[in-house]
């Protein structure tokens, strides 16, 4: 797992050399979903854009239901389903203000075929895969609704599933695990195009295929 410690000093590196604000929550919460929401509106004026990159995932053979925990469980859609659906409808009043809002939200190719690195982990970006669409249709016409459902990223949570790697790099097309510059290109297409809403865009090297 990602030390905490250093993922908020990278945070708030990033955000004092760019210029914006680093805000800690746990979106599982919605009271402090709520308070990322109104602290990003009360420091810049607006709220245009969201993306639910929010995330948790644990480990865990399909095959080994007994694993599966409760607690497994709740962590997983409280940070993964409920964490995108408190922070975007905390969103939607300034979104709809902004007049063009927008939402991206961060699935999984685990959501559109029966793979990842757990069921419930499976379960809750499918679930986000649904909830975009549903939130498109709810939504429009002052706020589009899109998601992009990633393979494997290069990420430090990531960055000793080598043999994830080893299976992708052999089956996959395009030969490779993906970047976060990958996924943050197609995030910003999404952003950028004003007639594309309640689409899942996979991003994962041509793996599904």
């Amino acid at each position: 797992m990602i030390n905490s410690v250093a993922s908020i000093e990278a945070g708030t590196a990033l955000a004092d050399e760019v210029g914006a604000a680093y805000v800690q929550a746990d979106v599982s919460r919605e009271v402090e979903a709520v308070r990322l929401v109104d602290a990003t509106v009360e420091r810049f004026g607006r709220l245009d854009i969201v993306i639910n990159n929010a995330g948790w995932t644990k480990v865990i053979p399909h095959a080994d239901l007994e694993a599966v925990t409760d607690d497994v469980w709740e962590r997983i859609l409280g940070t993964n389903l409920m964490g995108t659906w408190y922070v975007s409808r905390a969103a939607v009043p300034a979104l709809r203000s902004a007049g063009s809002g927008s939402i991206v939200n961060i699935s999984s190719v685990a959501g559109l075929r029966a793979i990842g690195s757990s069921i419930p982990y499976a379960v809750s970006k499918a679930a986000i895969n649904h909830l975009t669409v549903l939130m498109a249709k709810a939504l429009g016409p002052e706020i589009r609704v899109n998601a992009v459902a990633p393979g494997l990223i290069d990420t430090p949570w990531t960055e000793d599933w080598d043999d994830m790697r080893r299976v992708i790099e052999r089956t996959a097309p395009l030969a490779r695990s993906g970047r976060p510059e990958d996924i943050a290109e197609i995030c910003l297409g999404l952003i950028r195009s004003a007639y594309v809403t309640g689409t899942v865009v996979a991003a994962d090297g041509g793996l599904i295929l």
